[in-house]
Protein backbone atom coordinates (compact mmCIF):
# COMPACT_ATOMS: atom_id res chain seq x y z
CA UNK A 1 0.00 0.00 0.00
CA UNK A 2 1.54 2.95 -0.61
CA UNK A 3 0.05 6.33 -0.42
CA UNK A 4 1.36 10.30 -0.02
CA UNK A 5 1.20 12.48 3.48
CA UNK A 6 2.01 16.24 4.22
CA UNK A 7 2.40 17.73 7.00
CA UNK A 8 4.74 20.34 8.81
CA UNK A 9 7.84 18.46 10.97
CA UNK A 10 7.09 18.68 14.64
CA UNK A 11 9.89 16.39 15.89
CA UNK A 12 12.99 14.56 15.17
CA UNK A 13 13.89 11.53 17.04
CA UNK A 14 16.99 9.92 18.11
CA UNK A 15 18.69 7.83 15.38
CA UNK A 16 18.51 4.10 16.08
CA UNK A 17 21.20 1.41 15.10
CA UNK A 18 22.01 -2.19 15.43
CA UNK A 19 22.92 -5.30 13.54
CA UNK A 20 20.72 -7.89 11.93
CA UNK A 21 20.14 -11.64 12.37
CA UNK A 22 22.60 -12.21 9.18
CA UNK A 23 25.06 -10.20 10.29
CA UNK A 24 24.57 -6.38 8.63
CA UNK A 25 24.31 -3.53 10.27
CA UNK A 26 20.96 -1.39 9.69
CA UNK A 27 20.35 2.41 10.64
CA UNK A 28 16.87 4.02 11.60
CA UNK A 29 15.22 7.31 12.64
CA UNK A 30 11.57 8.07 13.39
CA UNK A 31 9.73 11.53 13.05
CA UNK A 32 6.84 13.03 13.82
CA UNK A 33 4.79 15.56 11.50
CA UNK A 34 1.30 16.84 11.66
CA UNK A 35 -0.91 16.98 8.93
CA UNK A 36 -2.84 20.17 7.73
CA UNK A 37 -6.28 19.01 7.69
CA UNK A 38 -9.33 20.37 9.39
CA UNK A 39 -8.71 18.43 12.70
CA UNK A 40 -5.19 17.81 12.23
CA UNK A 41 -3.41 14.38 13.04
CA UNK A 42 0.11 13.62 14.03
CA UNK A 43 1.69 10.63 12.47
CA UNK A 44 4.89 8.95 13.79
CA UNK A 45 7.02 8.45 10.03
CA UNK A 46 10.30 5.63 10.14
CA UNK A 47 13.20 6.47 7.57
CA UNK A 48 15.82 3.77 7.28
CA UNK A 49 19.55 4.04 5.89
CA UNK A 50 20.91 6.61 4.14
CA UNK A 51 17.36 8.26 4.52
CA UNK A 52 17.81 8.08 8.54
CA UNK A 53 21.48 10.00 8.68
CA UNK A 54 20.48 12.84 6.52
CA UNK A 55 17.08 13.52 8.01
CA UNK A 56 17.88 16.28 10.16
CA UNK A 57 20.18 18.59 7.84
CA UNK A 58 17.36 17.91 4.49
CA UNK A 59 14.51 18.27 6.98
CA UNK A 60 14.73 20.28 10.16
CA UNK A 61 11.59 20.77 12.42
CA UNK A 62 9.09 23.12 10.96
CA UNK A 63 9.67 22.37 7.62
CA UNK A 64 6.70 21.16 5.25
CA UNK A 65 7.10 17.59 3.96
CA UNK A 66 5.41 15.22 1.63
CA UNK A 67 5.96 11.88 2.26
CA UNK A 68 5.31 8.63 0.44
CA UNK A 69 5.03 5.81 2.93
CA UNK A 70 3.82 2.20 3.30
CA UNK A 71 2.12 0.72 5.71
CA UNK A 72 2.21 -2.29 7.79
CA UNK A 73 1.31 -4.19 10.16
CA UNK A 74 3.04 -7.72 12.04
CA UNK A 75 1.98 -9.95 14.76
CA UNK A 76 4.66 -10.36 17.14
CA UNK A 77 3.63 -12.68 20.30
CA UNK A 78 -0.11 -12.46 20.02
CA UNK A 79 0.14 -8.52 19.86
CA UNK A 80 0.21 -6.75 16.40
CA UNK A 81 2.48 -3.87 15.45
CA UNK A 82 1.57 -1.33 12.86
CA UNK A 83 4.75 0.48 10.90
CA UNK A 84 4.48 3.73 9.15
CA UNK A 85 7.61 4.07 6.41
CA UNK A 86 8.85 6.47 3.89
CA UNK A 87 10.20 5.37 1.36
CA UNK A 88 10.45 8.76 -0.80
CA UNK A 89 10.75 12.43 1.42
CA UNK A 90 10.06 16.00 -0.60
CA UNK A 91 9.46 19.44 0.14
CA UNK A 92 6.32 20.61 -0.08
CA UNK A 93 4.55 23.92 -0.35
CA UNK A 94 1.99 24.21 2.62
CA UNK A 95 -1.22 23.06 1.53
CA UNK A 96 -4.49 23.13 3.44
CA UNK A 97 -7.71 20.87 2.80
CA UNK A 98 -10.51 23.10 1.90
CA UNK A 99 -12.65 24.43 4.67
CA UNK A 100 -16.03 23.27 3.89
CA UNK A 101 -16.89 21.45 1.04
CA UNK A 102 -17.67 23.20 -2.86
CA UNK A 103 -21.00 24.09 -3.88
CA UNK A 104 -23.55 21.61 -5.21
CA UNK A 105 -23.38 21.56 -8.88
CA UNK A 106 -26.49 23.27 -10.57
CA UNK A 107 -29.36 20.45 -10.64
CA UNK A 108 -30.86 22.43 -14.16
CA UNK A 109 -29.27 24.28 -16.67
CA UNK A 110 -31.29 27.02 -17.92
CA UNK A 111 -32.50 26.24 -21.35
CA UNK A 112 -34.85 27.42 -24.23
CA UNK A 113 -36.37 24.28 -24.17
CA UNK A 114 -37.82 22.06 -21.61
CA UNK A 115 -38.70 18.57 -22.14
CA UNK A 116 -41.23 16.85 -19.49
CA UNK A 117 -40.45 13.43 -19.71
CA UNK A 118 -43.72 12.46 -21.73
CA UNK A 119 -42.15 14.07 -24.97
CA UNK A 120 -43.75 17.45 -24.71
CA UNK A 121 -41.64 20.43 -25.49
CA UNK A 122 -42.64 23.61 -23.93
CA UNK A 123 -41.10 27.06 -25.45
CA UNK A 124 -40.87 29.88 -22.45
CA UNK A 125 -41.61 32.50 -24.76
CA UNK A 126 -45.00 31.01 -25.72
CA UNK A 127 -47.38 31.77 -22.50
CA UNK A 128 -50.26 30.47 -23.95
CA UNK A 129 -49.06 26.99 -23.74
CA UNK A 130 -49.51 24.41 -21.24
CA UNK A 131 -46.72 21.57 -20.12
CA UNK A 132 -49.37 18.85 -19.20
Amino acid sequence: MALDIIGKVQQILPQQSGIGKNGTSWSKREFVIETMEQFPRKVCISVWGDKADSLEQQYPVGTTVKAGINIESREYNGKWYTDVRAWRIDLATEEKAPDSFPPPPDIMAPSDTLDSGIGTIVDEEADDMLPF
